[in-house]
């Protein structure tokens, strides 16, 4: 399986990415996707800038910047589809993952 498969990007949300990049004053590669286990259903995603590739990294390069998916969230995430969703006042990115059995009531959590 190429890394491209792992997790995609709505053009919506590489829009998105693109912008918060642009308005940081840091070398910024991209964002770095994990998991924690938190929540009341027991895991949430988990995002932050990525200044650095690490070896164990899952890399996805979409052109002017890069996902870097931490190793112990690849098996949570395969096939994933990151999006940017702006409602009313709300504005975040969702995940869209085939591998979720549940999602907590709030929407904070999910299991597999």
């Amino acid at each position: 399986m190429s890394n491209a498969q792992i997790m995609t990007l709505t053009d919506k949300a590489a829009e998105r990415v693109r912008a918060l990049i642009a308005q940081n004053n840091q070398e910024i590669l991209g964002l770095r996707i994990g998991i924690t286990n938190t929540g009341c259903n027991g895991l949430s995603y988990t995002m932050d800038y990525a200044t650095d590739e690490r070896q164990d990294d899952a890399i996805i390069d979409s052109g002017d910047f890069k996902l870097l998916i931490n190793k112990d969230a690849i098996e949570f995430v395969d096939g994933t589809e990151m999006d940017w969703l702006e409602e009313g006042l709300q504005s975040r990115f969702t995940f869209e993952n085939p591998n979720e059995k549940g999602r907590c009531g709030c929407g904070s959590s999910f299991h597999v």
